[in-house]
């Protein structure tokens, strides 16, 4: 492995499992490339009073050299280059504008950009898509995105584990990422098979 992840940020609502999944993966020490969409910065304004795009606002201080930010106009950045080795990304969260326009093969921003390098690189692409409810441009554009290669990841966490915060449900998403990418993360999500006998 490369210890290299790319995460693209759009718009949909989400930014908690954003920051989560950057906090977690820069505590392993994983060299982490970021890009937001204009919609994508005001969203982690929104829902996690982040005003500033920096490394530092993103995971603090103690970890801002894990991240690297690159802007969402920047179509020379690396990540736009199929020849940066990196160990696949994440669009997290992902709109639907952004879902469908990577399937169309639009590239209009640094995020579309790197997400069609992965595909066209046989790298590994998840989409954690979020909007509910899907229409039938979503679905077809997924279906089009998982026979391209990608792994559509919706945001949808269970409640087998009987979460009793916002933060497990977080972690629940986040440590199915983690697992898609072949990253430990030690969170309790694993299902172990031994619920009690239903009474009938």
């Amino acid at each position: 492995m490369h210890q290299r992840i790319v995460i693209g940020i759009t718009g949909a609502s989400g930014a908690p499992y954003t920051v989560r999944f950057l906090e977690l993966m820069a505590r392993q020490g994983v060299e982490l490339h970021v890009s937001a969409s204009a919609l994508g910065r005001r969203l982690l304004f929104e829902e996690q009073d982040i005003r500033h795009f920096t490394s530092e606002a993103l995971v603090g201080s103690e970890l801002a050299d894990q991240l690297i930010i690159h802007s969402d106009n920047d179509f020379g950045a690396i990540i736009a280059s199929g020849s940066f080795q990196h160990d696949g990304m994440v669009i997290l969260p992902c709109s639907s504008n952004t879902l469908n326009s990577i399937a169309a093969g639009i590239t209009s921003t640094l995020v579309h950009r790197a997400a069609m390098v992965c595909l066209k690189e046989r790298r590994k692409l998840l989409i954690a898509h979020r909007e509910s409810p899907l229409s039938p441009i979503d679905i077809e554009s997924m279906a089009s995105l998982t026979r391209a290669g990608a792994t559509i990841v919706p945001l949808a966490p269970g409640f087998y584990m009987r979460p009793e915060r916002v933060e497990d449900l977080i972690d629940f998403m986040v440590a199915r990422l983690m697992d898609q990418l072949g990253y430990d993360h030690g969170l309790k999500i694993r299902w172990k098979g031994e619920a009690d006998e239903v009474s009938s």
